[in-house]
Order: structure tokens, then C-alpha cells, then sequence
């Protein structure tokens, strides 16, 4: 089990943890909640050595292996599927063996070395990593590829697949979902649910953490509390025992108040003197209960637009993608779209990563150019703009109050300094906050300078993508609250079904090249990717087991198609001339099946062999040579097999 005990972090004058203790039970999958800025990441550095504790004990049983995805952005030439199977160390172990044991020519070391690769799952390890690459949304000409020519985010995909990949008894996954799109997240969920080890997950997606966790740790003001069930049970648990709290502490405020009446009113007589002494003693006696002390709801709210455009954009026949450069050709993503965004509405935006969502909202938000048609904006549209990455609309060496003072100049009449400081106040930005570098904040509170800038702004359409990757749900409730009650347009790409659920009442679906009305809601279109990735799955194994088109060759020329006018006799020639050509290939093909078969048996009888601990030393050896032999017999005889097979059709096609 994972053990914390009387735990105390400092991190500079900040006490992240104060002795707290927790413990988890192996299997169990536990979510690590908190507000930004707890802890939570500081803790998973405290599990994996990275910090160290000022006092407590942090233990794990020693053999536990330990999984992570890595935060730090890999570049290398290396191609996809093989960095994500370096995150299998068990295998990397094993064939680090096996080089060490072929290149010294110790026949025991190698014979030793394939019974540890057997055991670790060497012969499907390539395609583990590649189911995992493709469950996260890289397609199958992407799956070798090297992992420099990847985005940001989708190197840190190829990050997440690298921990999934490694047989870890406790898996620490740090916002797991912040680059995934809607389809990835639910392949994600589904492997999570699956997994049988321990996990401890830091998640601000409220779905996510109740499909997958059935412990809740809730880090607050130092402390850790243990909560058993998902999410929303936390929620209605810690709601109930804060009410409980509350009123024990308002019951024993008003027994202080009389106990302090009561020695306020006799303590001079002497009649009393002994009684109000008593009550003094029984006053100072009393285990005090803490007031509920709650961080600080943060809620906000859009002004009221001052127009409402009918309608907002009008898209006709639009093109959407990347104008090519230096003369190249325009790359277009989706073509030929043809919609009017009206006063009122909330569509959510579906579809894969790739499919051209966030390259859709670029262009309504004028960032990217339209490559075809014409959009007609309505008369008085002011666009508010949340972008994916927040650093594009941000510059990193200015403070939030430099932004909110040029921002003011251009959308408005110039503000006063303190009203910009006021109000970026309501979005927790106070004192010499407004002065920080914007690079140096952190994800959550960029997002939230563009929330305030996004206010200021009036919009009347809000065109927002993925804009709660680094909320957390306090602020991602606040949003939807905010959004609910906005008067304009939203028009929402977003992995967050919870905010999905709560804002839209219809959605969008691009794909194929399409944006079409999807007609359905969330759980019809889960259930749509689902069965999507059913048919990509049959369509794949489909293209695998068909064999490859074999130009017939000079040894064998192609025949000529029978016609109606070839007689029987003719008819029946032909097909005896390419069954005599197929003899010898069939003849071939029997004796290569029946080698490559004794050959396989003989394998798994080595194997079996190699781990029976009465085989002396001399004849294990003996066996890691043969073993190594028999692998190589077996690629070759396969090879020659496929190539009888594709003989074969190749004659049978001639007929």
C-alpha cells in the first residue's frame, strides 16, 4: 500500500502540507482534488523522491513500479512507436540483457535473457504501443514518425501513451485530459477503468474523475481528508460534514456565550464566586471547533451585450484551413460550409483532433484567413476570443494590468488605473499580482486574465477553444454559471462534457472534411465514436489480411479472360495449365507449413524448458543457442510462406 504519515512540505515560507497522513490500498484509483495552488503537483514530487518531506514518512512496497508521464516536452529523431515502448521498462530491461548476454556470446546469459523477454511480453510489446498511440488519436501513417515533427500537445500525448505503456503497479497521472480531445479522453477513461493497478489522478474534470475513482483525497488549507466514492460524492459528503461542522460550532459558541454570562454576572459575589470559577475552568477545558473556513467562491458574469446582431455571421460556401506558404498550395481542412450563427445560440463544436475544430474558430475569430466563400458579419458583431493556447492572445513579458490598460484603449473609452485594478481583482489578481509577467503565471491564472479580458470586452458572440484546460472547478463552475446566463452567442469547442452538458443545446460535428448538425447529445455521440472506432479497427484488420496486388510475372504470363465464345474443352485446359503451374507452389507451401510448425512447437518447448530449475547450466546454454536459431528458421520460413501465398493468388487471378 502507499503509505503518507504525519506529513509536513514546506515549499519556500509556504507550508503546502501540514501533518497529514493518508494511505492507499493496492487497486484502489483515488483522485487528488484541491484548488490551484494546494499542493497537488507537490505531492506527486514528494511519492516519486523528487521532494523531499521536512517530517513524516512516506512509504510503498519496494518492488512497486512506479508510472508518470513526464512534463518536460521530448525532442528527439526517434520514431513514435518506439518512444512510447522505452516507457516499458521491464522490456527495456530484458533486451538490454539479451545485447549484453548475444554480445559477450555467453549462451546461458542469452538463453536466461529470452525467458525474461518471454515473460515480459516481448512479442506483442510493438503492438501494445501502437494500440495505445492510436487510442490517443495518431493515425497509422503517424505511428512512425519522428517525434520531432509533432505539435506540442501531441508530443505530450506521445508523453501520456510512454506511462500507459510501463506495467506499473502505481500510475500518478497530472491533469491526464488537459490535451486530449472529446474522443481520445473517452478511449482514455475506458483503458483507466480497466487498469488494475493503483492510480492517484489530479483531474478538474468532474465526469472523468466519477467514471474512473472510488477515493477522493481533498487537499485543503495543509491538510488531507479522505473521502470514500467518486467526485460528486466528495461533494455531497463534505457538504454534509461542512453543515455539520457549522452548526456543532454555532451550538458550542452559544454554550461559551452563556458559560461567559453566567462568570460575567457572579464572579464578584461571593455566593457564586465558587460556581462562576467552575464555569471559567470548564470554559477553558473545552476542545474548541473551527469556524467552516472556505476558500473564496470565484464567480463571475459577461456584461450585457449592447447589440445582439441577427444574424451574428452568415457562412456561405466556406473553405477552412492553412494558406500555403512561399507559393504553396492552400491546405484546406474542411470545404464547403454553409451555416448562420444566430442571436441566442449555444453550439458545441464535435469532432476528432485534426478535423479541423480549433482551424474553424480561428477563422470566425479573424486570426486565420478564410481560403474560400464568404462570411458576412452582422452590423455591430463584437467577437470575444478564448484560444486554445492562451499565449496567443497574451504577451508574456507584460503584467495583467498592461493588458488590461492597452485593452481599455482599444475597446473603450481609457479606463482609471484603479477601476482596471478593481476589476481585475474580481478575477483574483490583486496587489503586485498586476505587475507579474504574464510568462511566469501559471496555466490557471492565465486562463483567467483572458476570462477578465474576454468581460471587458462586451462581446456579444463568444467563440471559446477549450477554454478550461487549466481551470480548476471552481473557476470551470463559475464559467458555466457565467455562460448560462449570458446574453449573446457561444460557440464552444471543448473535452469538458460537464460544461458541454450544461451550455450547449446543440451541437456541430466536423468531420470528413464536413461541418454538419449532429442529432443527438453527448451520449449519442460517445456511443458514435465508439462505433467509428469499430469500424477504423475492422477496416484496418481488413487492409492487413488482404494481400497486396502481384503483377504477373514473365515465368507466368497473366491469361487472357475467358469469353462466352471459349468452348468447354478450352475452358477446361485452361484451368488444368494453372493447376499444373500451382502444383509445385501448393507442394511448397505444405512442406514450409509443416517445417515452420515443427518449428514453433519446438519453441515453446525451449521456452518451457529454460524455466524448469532442474536444467543445468551446460544444457541451458545449449538451448539459448538453439533458441536464438529457431527464431531465426522461423522469420524465414513465415517470409516464404507469405511469398507462396501471394504466388498462388497471383495464378489464381490469371484464371
Amino acid at each position: 500500500m502507499l503509505t503518507l504519515k504525519n506529513i509536513t512540505l514546506r515549499r519556500g515560507v509556504k507550508v503546502v502540507l501540514d501533518n497529514a497522513s493518508f494511505t492507499l490500498q493496492p487497486g484502489e484509483k483515488a483522485s487528488l482534488v484541491g484548488r490551484n495552488g494546494a499542493g497537488k503537483s507537490s505531492l506527486f514530487a514528494l511519492i516519486t523522491h523528487r521532494l523531499q518531506a521536512d517530517a513524516g514518512d512516506v512509504t510503498m512496497p519496494p518492488r512497486w513500479r512506479v508510472a508518470e508521464v513526464a512534463q518536460n516536452m521530448p525532442e528527439t529523431e526517434q520514431g513514435a512507436t518506439d518512444f512510447v515502448l522505452e516507457g516499458d521498462t521491464p522490456l527495456m530491461e530484458a533486451n538490454a540483457l539479451l545485447a549484453a548476454a548475444e554480445a559477450s556470446g555467453d549462451g546461458h546469459a542469452i538463453a536466461d535473457a529470452y525467458t525474461v523477454l518471454a515473460e515480459v511480453g516481448s512479442f506483442d510489446a510493438k503492438a501494445r504501443a501502437q494500440s495505445l498511440l492510436m487510442g490517443l488519436g495518431f493515425k497509422n501513417a503517424q505511428l512512425d514518425a519522428p517525434v520531432n515533427s509533432f505539435s506540442g500537445g501531441w508530443r505530450m500525448r506521445l508523453q501520456l501513451a510512454r506511462a500507459l505503456m510501463c506495467p506499473a503497479d502505481l500510475m500518478l497521472l497530472d491533469e491526464p485530459t488537459n490535451h486530449l480531445d472529446l474522443d481520445a479522453l473517452v478511449w482514455l477513461e475506458a483503458w483507466l477503468q480497466r487498469y488494475e493497478g493503483t492510480l492517484l489522478m489530479i483531474s478538474h474534470d468532474r465526469e472523468f474523475l466519477d467514471a474512473i475513482t472510488r477515493v477522493t483525497l481533498h487537499l485543503d488549507e495543509a491538510q488531507i481528508t479522505r473521502y470514500g466514492g467518486n467526485y460528486s460524492t466528495f461533494e455531497t459528503m463534505r457538504a454534509e460534514r461542512m453543515a455539520q461542522q457549522q452548526a456543532a460550532f454555532g451550538r458550542q459558541q452559544d454554550k461559551i456565550a452563556q458559560l461567559q454570562r453566567f462568570i460575567d454576572r457572579f464572579k464578584a459575589k461571593a455566593s457564586k464566586a465558587k460556581q462562576a470559577q467552575s464555569r471559567v475552568k470548564a470554559l477553558d477545558r473545552m476542545e474548541k471547533i473551527a469556524r467552516v473556513l472556505t476558500s473564496a467562491d470565484f464567480a463571475f458574469e459577461f456584461r450585457e451585450p449592447l447589440s445582439l446582431p441577427n444574424p451574428m455571421l452568415s457562412l456561405k460556401e466556406i473553405d477552412v484551413g492553412y494558406h500555403g506558404e512561399d507559393g504553396a498550395a492552400d491546405t484546406i481542412i474542411v470545404r464547403n460550409i454553409n451555416k448562420s450563427v444566430l442571436p441566442g445560440q449555444r453550439i458545441g463544436i464535435l469532432g476528432a483532433n485534426g478535423q479541423g475544430k480549433s482551424t474553424l474558430v480561428k477563422t470566425l475569430a479573424r486570426t486565420q484567413k478564410v481560403l474560400g466563400g464568404h462570411i458576412q458579419e452582422g452590423k455591430g458583431l463584437a467577437i470575444g476570443y478564448f484560444a486554445q493556447q492562451e499565449m496567443d492572445v497574451l504577451r508574456p513579458e507584460e503584467g495583467p494590468l498592461a493588458h488590461m490598460i492597452r485593452l481599455a484603449r482599444e475597446v473603450s473609452p481609457q479606463a482609471r488605473e484603479q477601476e482596471l485594478r478593481d476589476f481585475l481583482g474580481r478575477f483574483r489578481f490583486t496587489g503586485d499580482m498586476v505587475q507579474q509577467a504574464v510568462g511566469s503565471l501559471s496555466g490557471g491564472e492565465k486562463a483567467r486574465l483572458v476570462l477578465a479580458m474576454l468581460v471587458w470586452q462586451r462581446p456579444n458572440l463568444l467563440l471559446l477553444d477549450e477554454p478550461t484546460n487549466h481551470l480548476d472547478l471552481t473557476t470551470r463552475e463559475a464559467l458555466s454559471m457565467a455562460l448560462n446566463e449570458f446574453e449573446g452567442t457561444v460557440m464552444l469547442v471543448s473535452h469538458d462534457r460537464a460544461l458541454l452538458r450544461e451550455v450547449c443545446d446543440e451541437f456541430w460535428l466536423v468531420a470528413g472534411g464536413k461541418v454538419e448538425p449532429f442529432d443527438g447529445d453527448l451520449d449519442d455521440y460517445q456511443r458514435w465514436l465508439m462505433e467509428q472506432s469499430r469500424e477504423a479497427a475492422r477496416a484496418a484488420k481488413d487492409a492487413q489480411s488482404k494481400p497486396a496486388p502481384v503483377k504477373a510475372s514473365a515465368a507466368a504470363p497473366a491469361a487472357a479472360p475467358p469469353t462466352p465464345e471459349l468452348d468447354r474443352k478450352a475452358a477446361a485446359l485452361a484451368r488444368q495449365k494453372l493447376s499444373d503451374l500451382a502444383k509445385p507452389f501448393k507442394k511448397e507451401q505444405a512442406q514450409v507449413e509443416q517445417r515452420l510448425s515443427a518449428a514453433q512447437s519446438e519453441h515453446a518447448q525451449l521456452l518451457n524448458a529454460l524455466a524448469s530449475p532442474t536444467t543445468t547450466a551446460t544444457t541451458r546454454a545449449d538451448q539459448g543457442r538453439r533458441l536464438k536459431q529457431l527464431d531465426d528458421d522461423i522469420a524465414t520460413l513465415e517470409m516464404r510462406w507469405l511469398e507462396l501465398v501471394e504466388k498462388l493468388e497471383e495464378i489464381a487471378q490469371q484464371g
